[in-house]
């Protein structure tokens, strides 16, 4: 059996091009994520990854420009 994996949020991005780019450096190294709601509001989407792929996801996000 198969188990399943806990999604953790990852990231707030602080607009839409924000969330691109993470969204372009996530796809590009294979990880998996989902967008839920932001809590409180305002629009913007939070980025949500497997807990077991958060150190790999980290390591992606420091290869962004800042």
């Amino acid at each position: 059996m198969e188990k399943e994996a806990v999604m953790v949020r990852f990231y707030d991005p602080k607009d839409e091009a924000d969330l691109a780019r993470v969204e372009s450096v996530l796809k590009k190294g294979g990880i998996e994520y989902f967008l839920a709601a932001q809590s409180g509001g305002g629009g913007l989407m939070e980025i949500e990854v497997a807990e077991e792929d958060v150190p790999q996801a980290e390591e992606l996000l420091q290869t962004l420009p800042r």
